[in-house]
């Protein structure tokens, strides 16, 4: 019996070789596009501390840590609503999980344990509930109003897909918008927290802003003007480069 005649008559036959064939893990990465202010000294200090890590903690162990630090930092803003000492537990976890979520990459790289496919979905899926947490708890700690803190998490994840489907389509992986990235915004997310600790009531320049409302306005229009500029830059490329004959 031929092969064609046995697939076409015995469709389980098909069925058994398709069940034999191992699966296809060849996944190319995608070019990093990082040109953060702080690019250049963290990535040092993130490769001399993957150095310096004891061969105990492996990624993993890091992940774990970026995610379990996001959700303490949404539950040390919601606790700064009764008292402000959660403002400085949450720049603490704020700074913890900047090193769980930045060197686990790292120190899989340094030790040649590169996982590409689970890593760049773990780590962006955890991003997602990162910001969720992020963002709940800044909503419920009195100090910024929910609809502004709604309003980011919204422009956070638009610009997320934009970035994943950019990553996917281009194969270029962006990491920063205009100088700045995640660390910057945690650096002053962090400053911000201090500002609040010394004076819980401040204000922008005089005026009836709070100051995290304040930033949360810049930042969504921020985040909302990248992601249109983004979203317009990189389909005009896939038109050029697919243009219908």
């Amino acid at each position: 019996m031929s092969e064609l005649t046995e697939l076409f008559f015995h469709p389980e036959a098909r069925d058994r070789r398709q069940a034999v064939q191992p699966p296809d893990t060849s996944f190319k990465n995608a070019k990093r596009d990082q040109h953060a202010v702080s690019a250049g000294i963290e990535r040092r200090l993130l490769i001399w501390l993957a150095q310096h890590t004891p061969g105990r903690i492996n990624s993993d162990h890091l992940t774990v840590l970026g995610l379990g630090a996001s959700f303490f930092t949404g539950l040390s803003y919601f606790l700064a609503r009764w008292n402000s000492i959660g403002l400085l537990a949450a720049t603490a976890c704020i700074g913890l999980n900047w090193l769980g979520d930045s060197l686990d990459g790292t120190l899989a790289r340094i030790r040649n344990h590169e996982r590409p496919r689970y890593g760049f979905y773990v780590d962006h899926m955890l991003d997602t509930f990162g910001a969720l947490f992020l963002m709940g708890g800044l909503a419920a700690s009195g100090y910024l109003g929910w609809r502004v803190a709604a309003g980011m998490l919204i422009a956070f994840l638009m610009l997320a897909i934009e970035v994943y489907l950019a990553t996917y389509t281009l194969g270029v992986f962006t990491l920063s918008f205009w100088k700045l990235g995640p660390t910057e915004i945690r650096i002053l997310l962090g400053a911000a927290n201090l500002v609040l600790w010394f004076r819980p009531a401040a204000r922008v320049w005089g005026t009836h802003y709070r100051l995290l409302d304040f930033g949360g306005c810049v930042a969504i229009t921020a985040m909302t003007v990248m992601l249109i500029a983004a979203a317009a830059k990189h389909t005009a490329r896939l038109y050029r480069e697919e243009r219908l004959n």
